[in-house]
Parts: C-alpha cells; sequence; structure tokens
C-alpha cells in the first residue's frame, strides 16, 4: 500500500491517459493513481479500464457524467483518498505539462519539511515556463501578483496545479464552502491550507505547454478568478 495518491482529472485525454500511468508507475517511488474522468467521449476512461487490468491495485477510476468542472473533480478525488487514508495526495494534470518526475520533489518537500502543502512553481527561484505563448506567461504571472495584493497570501505561483497536500490540511478545509471551478479552486485551496496555518513551501518546477490534445482554458475560467478572489475573502474555509 502506497501513502501518497495521484489525483488526475480527464476530460478527452486518450493521447496522454497511457503514456502518463506507464510513467508514473515507472517512478521509484509507488504512487497510486486516481483517475477522474467526465465522461470523455474520445475513449478515455475506456483505456483506463483496460489499464486497470494490468495496475489492478495502483490504478484507479472514478466515471462522472459529465462536464462538472475540475473543482469539483478534486474535490471528489479528495474525499475519496481521505476515505481510503492516503498520507499524502498529489493535484497533477495529465497533458505533461506538469513532469511526473517531481512528483518525488513534491513529496519529499512536504514530508521532510512538515509542509500541508508543496506547490510545483513557476514563478519561485528557479523555476521556469517552456513553450507556453508570452500572452499565457504575462497573464498568470500577473494573476499571481493580483492575487497577492487582495488576499496577502504569500505564494509566488498561486493558479499553480501541480501540487502535493498532507492528509491533515485536507481534513482542515471545508470543502462544501468551495465552488469554484478552475483557476479559482486552486487559489482557494491555497488559500484555505494557510488560513489554517499550514506550512506551505514552493517547489521549483518546469511547467511545458501540452503537446497533444486541447486546453481548458477558457474566459469563463479567467472571469471566476478576477472576481473570485474578492469572495475568498469571505469564506468560511
Amino acid at each position: 500500500m502506497s501513502d501518497s495518491v495521484v489525483i488526475i482529472p480527464t476530460y478527452n485525454e486518450i493521447e496522454n491517459i497511457e503514456k502518463m500511468v506507464r510513467k508514473v508507475f515507472s517512478l521509484e517511488k509507488e504512487f497510486h493513481l486516481l483517475i477522474i474522468d467526465d465522461n470523455s467521449p474520445d475513449g478515455t476512461a475506456k483505456r483506463v479500464k483496460e489499464l486497470q487490468k494490468e495496475f489492478p491495485t495502483q490504478l484507479h477510476l472514478e466515471q462522472r457524467e459529465g462536464k462538472l468542472g475540475l473543482g469539483t473533480a478534486y474535490i471528489h478525488g479528495f474525499k475519496w483518498s481521505l476515505q481510503r487514508n492516503y498520507d499524502y495526495i498529489f493535484e497533477m494534470d495529465c497533458d505533461f505539462s506538469h513532469n511526473p518526475d517531481d512528483l518525488i520533489r513534491l513529496y519529499t518537500a512536504c514530508k521532510e519539511k512538515n509542509a500541508g502543502l508543496a506547490i510545483g512553481s513557476r514563478y519561485c527561484k528557479g523555476g521556469k515556463v517552456s513553450n507556453w505563448p508570452w500572452d499565457r506567461v504575462l497573464m498568470s504571472y500577473f494573476a499571481s501578483i493580483y492575487v497577492r495584493m487582495i488576499l496577502w497570501i504569500g505564494i509566488k505561483d498561486t493558479t499553480a496545479g501541480f501540487k502535493c497536500y498532507a492528509k491533515e490540511a485536507l481534513q482542515a478545509v471545508n470543502f462544501d464552502a468551495i465552488t469554484f471551478r478552475g483557476y479559482a479552486f486552486q487559489i482557494c485551496m491555497k488559500y484555505a491550507v494557510k488560513r489554517h496555518k499550514f506550512k506551505i513551501v514552493e517547489v521549483p518546477i518546469t511547467f511545458v505547454d501540452r503537446l497533444y490534445g486541447e486546453s481548458k482554458m477558457s474566459s469563463g475560467i479567467f472571469k471566476e478568478a478576477l472576481f473570485g478572489v474578492w469572495k475568498m475573502r469571505g469564506l468560511k474555509l
């Protein structure tokens, strides 16, 4: 039994899913995987089921009826993971923008530094962004500055989606208060962990734009984050 589970939400990731599963299971530390698929029409969940025959104890699948949003997928995954008593619970994208090799670095940062949250950070010292359009880089960078000004959160990469939580940090968070779906969800989770006074560390990573499949970014996700940060200050997280 591994002490760590990596949650990966999927929607139309057939080009990436098998490569990601095999890469994570090739790492020197044992991780379990929880794939949360939002009824992908491209057969992503079907491929995961086929892979479960090869990895029956490590690979898990939760299927949902439709495209319900990133935030609800992760909260579903958090509750699933806490019920099974994993000590370290990770968030990661399926498109290889997050390097699976960095899972071990995030795990080590959380465990050895006694942190409630370790963030794979693009904007702390040593962090980088590769192969991303400059407009996306600037939008993301200044969005983090905007969030820090409003929430006084003290985190360089406030919208990062590559993270490791200690079990105790997630147990403290009131998931019912978090209704955000996109980047705002990522911000709110960091803010919640901070409000509960858990230690947060940033681990420099190189973020690489996806090679296969389509980005899920939209103007609605951006607007949710823009206005959502003001709502977060009044939430009982």
